[in-house]
This record gives structure tokens, C-alpha cells and sequence, in this order.
């Protein structure tokens, strides 16, 4: 790799327009290239629960991770490395080189509607985690681009709120997590829409203290996707790269603004000789060999043992692990299609889906029935489905075969003015079909020629993800007759600033909901165990919007409470990624927690139930009994502010010094046996921890260690997590944990980082409000 000598020195063969064409998008997932340096186009890619690649095109497929809120739940660092090199390969292959993900933002608080894309409440455990992908990415030659620099942990007005925040909680909490990636060496940080402390993070002084000097970040700072609205403030601040391009408020008037003198051309030089850098560490610079991508791997293998270990048993009354020969009653609409994402940049479309009727039915003796409708929103035709794209008089421009009726992109084209969808529907039910379409600008939808509706969509957002993502629908009811095919031809006109999603989708005449409720019912009576599968929406859990409750959606609620009375063999599954009310909870037989799991969700899961597989979870996020309860409610902005008032005390730290219990620690977890801490000492930064697994099957624990300091001058949380390790044992065997304390543990912000003399309590334990064993320590605790 050419070292930075050589790097100024390209930099000093660029005129000055070369250089300001190269700090902003050559298109919406490019940079631009520069032949006389040598350097090809940089190519980006959403992340982080798999690599979708520039565009959005159902043909192209690729691997589903768990979610990240199922990645930090394991606990495992090594586990989220390897998944860090997975996805480098699927960079790779897909000709990425940089990937935006990890996202290092909080759960502030459970109502973040895009939570499920981040790691967890802490600080040290996001960190770490975050550590872990951001080598395992980079280890393949790929860069990893941290998001969402910074306190970007509500989705409600998200381009324009800004966080008041204080010093010390910004260092402590929010930019925690950064620290460490940065200093651990990630190649690219991408700053937020939001802004923090009345500066955008686009033009935010933190961009430059602390990001590059003091923690010597050498790499590029990336927007996020039309995150740069301004030239002299945001060229003059930390921001090196504008994306998308080559529109923008870069571009030529940052020329104008350098050749005037409002920004320094050094700052200029700066920028590009960090893009040059990045092009050269992912093999982007001539000369450079860069590796071949490599084949498809089509082992799932370590997507299902991810299923399994993040998996969090909740609570289990001994009917977990199911026995051989059970009759099994799989109820619910997520057990047949299960969510396996979230919403959102963040979606893609995957190699393969598994669900848990599927697995289950291959090895026991299955009955399903979905019970409920959780979502009402329109099922896209499925292929063949036509895509003409339309100029002046109709003129076909370009046409295509597509596998879907919702089309996120097609070719553009220079005097496109319509997009159509058109499929044959094949009617198997007589009845009112809803039939609908989406997008921006008039829209139309033709049956058999019978225009059914017409009407003019304004555009009423400036959010991308809604814009290009999720677009409002129409629907019309119109009577079918079954045996019979009707033509649908649904169009939108395109127009500025429009996007492009579009959407053509037929459903059929539901059936009764009380008769779908009662052989649900009638299914769990009739067998030996009942699972239910309850999940959330990404109407619910996506980007660009937060939750407004935590209650589950429909009448999942109502039909657990019936399954339960009629079988107290009761296994709940909840498929959402985040926390969710769980009022039942007391009923159930077991409850277990999968997150959004990915393409292997089904067969993981079904490892766990039969018991081929411990559940290896813990949460990574502390979960409410009640909405009441809930510590941190102030998480909307208000008149554009949002006052982060609670300060250190987010997650278990809150729920510490709460009235009320949780349903569910931070931290918490159960396996398939049990463990009893002991004895534990410290010695010089380490925390040593013995335990004994009193089950009757090997196991693994993950060994917690908070810290508490009341008597303290220095104020702080009621505890605070310093370290963990994971350790295993079989039955009756004795084994000792290990844990690290940071330096940075025993450390609080005061305009530098200072160690307050005196004693702490060591709190050990298997989750935040459990912690059987305590100590006290002063100076043993330093490194």
C-alpha cells in the first residue's frame, strides 16, 4: 500500500477542480474517479445485517444476518468477528468497498423505532461488539464505516433535531462506542442528520475534536445520504465526503467558496489525501492487487449457530428443551413467514428464508394455523411482473421482467416521465380483492382495461427512507370472480425529487378473523405443546419513524392468553427487535426472545426448541413490565430540540434507581442449566469469578461485572457494566471467569479523563439486577 508521502503526492498532481469533484458522489452509491491518480470509483453499501450492494434489485440476492440487536445479544465477541468477515466476502462479491455499518447509536430508550439496528443501551458492550466487526470487516479488505456519528438515537424529525446534550455524557455514553472502533482503526466514520449542540453533525465541531485529534482518526468521514446541506460550514468542519453526487451543495460552489477564500484549500487537500487513503487501503489505486472476488458461500452454517446464540431464553418452567415424538401446535403468522429484518436502508433481500413450520415440521409432528392478521398493508404481485419505464406519447424507453410488484429502482432514463407495473393476477378466491398502488405523483390502476383508481400523491416528506423506500399507497376493492385472470396495470408519473418506489399488489378477501383466531385455539387444544410466534411490523420497527407504544400489534396479545388456557405447555416467541409488553408473561409455559434472526431464523430456532443447540442469549437491552415504568420518556423532539435530561442514567443505569422492577434485566438470559457464583477476587485490572454448573447439561454463562460507587464525590449511575466473559462447563464442574476492567471503567469525563481516589463496589452476576456476589476494591481495580 502506497504510504502517505506517496498519497501527497497524488494529491499535488490534482488541479483544484479535480480535487472538489472527488469529495462528493459520482452517483448515488459511487465516488467519483480520477484517472490521473490512478483511482477507480469507490462503491458503497447499506449495511449492517448483510450487504445489499448499490441499488435495490430483488435479483440480486444476499446472505441475512441476525439483526444487530441478535448480534450483541451473544455476548461473543470472536462470533460477531467471524460475522464480520462473512460480510466482507459478501462485500466482495458484490463489488463493495465500503460498508456502512456498524451503527454504535444507544437504545436511549426501547421506543427507538430504528433500534434494531444498533447493538445495545451500553456503552462498553456496543463498544466491543463494535470493535469485533469492525476488524472482521477490515480483516477482508473491505472498510467499515461506523454510523451515526453522533447521539442519533431517534428517528422523529431525524434530518433537522438537535441533542442537548452535556460534556460528559457525550464522552461517557454516546461517543464511547466510537472511541474505541476508531482507535481500534476503522477506515471511515459516517456522521448523522441530526444535530448536536446547535451544529449539524455534518458541520459539527466534534468531526475534528475529538474524532481526529485526539483519537487520531485517519480515515474519511461520509456523509450520511444527503446529510451535507450547506458548502462553507460543512467543507470548513470535519466532513470529507458529500454523498450521494454529483448534485449536491459541494461540487462547484465549494469551488466558488475556496477560489474566494471562505474555505482554505488545505482543508481541501486534507479531504482528498483521506479519500486517496481509504481507495488505497481497500485496493481502489492503481498498482494496487486487489483480491478476486470470491464464490458464493452456500454453508449457512454460521448463520444458524448465530440464531442460536443470540437467542434469549426469557423465562422456562423445565418444557424447554421439547421432548422427541411431541405433538407440536406452531401458531402464529410470523411461524409460516417470519420477519426476518427490519425496515428501512438497512433491507435487502435474501439468498434464502427458513421458517420455524418448516423446521419443525422435517422432525416432529407439526399443525399450524396463523391465528391472526399482523399486517394489513398490500402484498406485492409476485413475478412475472412487467416494468416498462415511459416517455412523451408512451414511448417505451426501457421494459424489464421483475419478481415483485414493488419496485424500489429501475433503469433512469433522460425523458422518463412514467413508470409502469403490470402482472396478470390469477383470482382463486371469489370476493372483494383489495388491490392497490404506491408512489408519488398521479397514480392510476387499470383492471382489464377499468381504471379503479386515479388520484394525485403530493409529496409530504423529505425523509429518503420514506421517499424511496415505503411511499403512501391506494387501494380500491374491486369484486373477483375465481378461476378467472384480470389484467393490472398500475402507473406513477416520476417527476423531481420524486424517487422512484413504486408498487402494484393484489390480496384476497380475508377470511373471518374469528374463525382464524378459534382454529388457532382448537390447533394448541388438540396438541402437546403450542409455540406462538408474536411479532412487531416494520411499519412498527424501521427507519425513519419511532414506536409510539411497545404493545404488540393486532390481537397477538388476545390469542396468547387463549392458547395458554386451553395448554399450559406454552412456548411465546417473539420475532421483533426490540423490547415489547408481554402481559401474558406470567401464563406461558417459556418465552423466548429471536429477534429479527435472519435467513436461518426458522432452523436456528428450531435447534433450540429440540435442544441441539443451548439458547445463548442475554439481552442486550433492558426490557419493562409496563409502558408506565419506562425510566427515559423523553425521547421526541420538541419545537426541533431534544433534551437528553436524564444524562448518564439510560437502560439498566435508570432502572437501578426506579420504583419498579423490569420484566427483564439487562443481561438477563437463561440456558438449559443452571450456574452458582462462588467466590470472586481482584487482581490488578482483573476481576476473577468462580462458578459451578449445577445442571445437568454443558453450558456457557456470561459472567457480568458492574461497577457502583455511592459514597462517591464524583456523581454517578447506580452501577455501571466494566467487563464481561463468557465461560463454559458441563454438569457439576467447577470454572473460572476471567474478567478485564478497563482503566476507562473506573474513569469519568471532567474536560479529561480522571480516576476519583477511592473505593469502588465490584457487583457480579449473570445480568444487571442480579448479582449475587460483592466486593469492594480500590486500588486492585487499576491496571
Amino acid at each position: 500500500m502506497p504510504d502517505d508521502h506517496e498519497l501527497v503526492r497524488l494529491v499535488g498532481k490534482l488541479d483544484l477542480r479535480a480535487k472538489v469533484r472527488l469529495l462528493s458522489g459520482g452517483s448515488v452509491w459511487r465516488t467519483c474517479a480520477e484517472p490521473a491518480v490512478g483511482l477507480r470509483a469507490l462503491t458503497f453499501s447499506d449495511g449492517p445485517a448483510g450487504v445489499r450492494g448499490p441499488g435495490w434489485d430483488e435479483r440480486r440476492t444476499s446472505l441475512a444476518l441476525p439483526s444487530p440487536t441478535a448480534l450483541a445479544a451473544t455476548w461473543d465477541e470472536d462470533l460477531v468477528g467471524r460475522l464480520g468477515g462473512l460480510l466482507a466476502a459478501e462485500s466482495r462479491r458484490k463489488g463493495v468497498d465500503v460498508l456502512l455499518a456498524p451503527v454504535l447509536n444507544l437504545h436511549r430508550t426501547p421506543y427507538g423505532g430504528r433500534h434494531f439496528e444498533c447493538f445495545s443501551e451500553d456503552p462498553l458492550l456496543t463498544a466491543r461488539l463494535g470493535v469485533a466487526l469492525v476488524r472482521g470487516v477490515q480483516a477482508g479488505g473491505v472498510a467499515a464505516a461506523p454510523k451515526h456519528f453522533v447521539a442519533n438515537e431517534t428517528e422523529t424529525d431525524r434530518l433537522t433535531h438537535d441533542v442537548e446534550v452535556d460534556e460528559r455524557t457525550l464522552r461517557e455514553l454516546y461517543l464511547a462506542p466510537f472511541e474505541a472502533v476508531v482507535r481500534a482503526g476503522a477506515w471511515a466514520v459516517m456522521s448523522a442528520y441530526n444535530g448536536v449542540n446547535g451544529h449539524s453533525m455534518s458541520e459539527n465541531p466534534l468531526l475534528t475534536t475529538p474524532l481526529k485529534d485526539e483519537w487520531l482518526f485517519d480515515g474519511v468521514v461520509v456523509s450520511d445520504w444527503g446529510g451535507v446541506r450547506s458548502t462553507v460550514a460543512s467543507a470548513a468542519s470535519g466532513q470529507d465526503l458529500s454523498m450521494p453526487g454529483p448534485w449536491g451543495p459541494w461540487g462547484d460552489q465549494l469551488l466558488g467558496a475556496v477560489e474566494a477564500g471562505e474555505v482554505a484549500e488545505a482543508a481541501v487537500d486534507d479531504k482528498v489525501l483521506r479519500l486517496l487513503r481509504l481507495a488505497a487501503r481497500v485496493g481502489a489505486l492503481e498498482g494496487q492487487a486487489a483480491e478476486p472476488p470470491p464464490t458464493r458461500r452456500t454453508d449457512t452454517a454460521l448463520l444458524r449457530e448465530t440464531v442460536a446464540a443470540s437467542t434469549v431464553l426469557l423465562q422456562n418452567n423445565g418444557i424447554l428443551p421439547l421432548s422427541a415424538g411431541t405433538r407440536i401446535a406452531v401458531l402464529g403468522p410470523g411461524a409460516a413467514a417470519p420477519r426476518v429484518q427490519g425496515g428501512g436502508s438497512s433491507g435487502l433481500y435474501p439468498a434464502a428464508e427458513s421458517s420455524l413450520v418448516t423446521a419443525l415440521s422435517a422432525v416432529a409432528d407439526v399443525r399450524h394455523a396463523p391465528g391472526v392478521v399482523v399486517d394489513d398493508r398490500p402484498t406485492p404481485m409476485a413475478a412475472p411482473v412487467l416494468v416498462r419505464v415511459l416517455g412523451a406519447a408512451d414511448e417505451v424507453l426501457f421494459r424489464e421482467h421483475r419478481l415483485t410488484g414493488r419496485i424500489l429502482e429501475t433503469r433512469e432514463l433522460p425523458g422518463a416521465e412514467v413508470l409502469e407495473i403490470s402482472a396478470t393476477l390469477h383470482v382463486t378466491v371469489t370476493g372483494p380483492w383489495r388491490l392497490a398502488v404506491a408512489g408519488y405523483g398521479r397514480l392510476t390502476l387499470d383492471v382489464d382495461g377499468v381504471r379503479v383508481i386515479d388520484v394525485e400523491q403530493p409529496v409530504d416528506t423529505d425523509d429518503p427512507a420514506v421517499k424511496h423506500l415505503r411511499p403512501p399507497h391506494h387501494v380500491a376493492g374491486v369484486l373477483l370472480t375465481a378461476g378467472t385472470e384480470v389484467e393490472l396495470v398500475g402507473r406513477r408519473e416520476l417527476g423531481d425529487d420524486t424517487g422512484m418506489a413504486s408498487l402494484l399488489a393484489a390480496d384476497p378477501p380475508p377470511l373471518s378473523p374469528e374463525q382464524e383466531f378459534a382454529a388457532a385455539v382448537e390447533a394448541a387444544r388438540r396438541c402437546d405443546v403450542a409455540v406462538v410466534v408474536v411479532s412487531t411490523t416494520d411499519a412498527i420497527e424501521s427507519e425513519g419513524r419511532d414506536r409510539d407504544t411497545l404493545a404488540l400489534p393486532g390481537v397477538q396479545d388476545a390469542l396468547v392468553s387463549a392458547v395458554c388456557e386451553v395448554n399450559p405447555n406454552t412456548v411465546v416467541v417473539v420475532n421483533s427487535g426490540g423490547p415489547v409488553l408481554m402481559p401474558w408473561r406470567h401464563e406461558a409455559a417459556a418465552v423466548l426472545v429471536t429477534w429479527f434472526p435472519g435467513q436461518e431464523g426458522g432452523n436456528g430456532l428450531a435447534d433450540v426448541l429440540l435442544g441441539e443447540r443451548e439458547p445463548g442469549g442475554r439481552l442486550p437491552t433492558t426490557w419493562p413490565d409496563r409502558e408506565t415504568d419506562v425510566p427515559v420518556h423523553d425521547f421526541l423532539p420538541d419545537a426541533g430540540s431534544l433534551r437528553y435530561r436524564e444524562g448518564l442514567d439510560i437502560g439498566y443505569r435508570a432502572w437501578a434507581v426506579h420504583d419498579t422492577a423490569p420484566a427483564f434485566w439487562f443481561g438477563h438470559g437463561l440456558g438449559y442449566t443452571t450456574w452458582q457464583y462462588e467466590e470472586a477476587r481482584v487482581e490488578q485490572g482483573e476481576v476473577r469469578v468462580v462458578l459451578r454448573n449445577t445442571g445437568e447439561r454443558h453450558g456457557r454463562e456470561v459472567v457480568q461485572v458492574y461497577l457502583s460507587r455511592p459514597d462517591g464525590a464524583v456523581p454517578r449511575p447506580a452501577r455501571w457494566l466494566a467487563g464481561f466473559a463468557a465461560v463454559a462447563a458441563g454438569p457439576g464442574e467447577r470454572v473460572e471467569a476471567v474478567v478485564a476492567i478497563p482503566e476507562r471503567a473506573i474513569s469519568h469525563w471532567a474536560g479529561r479523563w480522571e480516576v476519583e481516589p477511592g473505593a469502588f463496589t465490584v457487583l457480579i452476576g449473570p445480568d444487571a439486577g442480579t448479582t449475587p456476589l460483592r466486593l469492594t476494591s480500590e486500588n486492585a481495580l487499576r491496571p
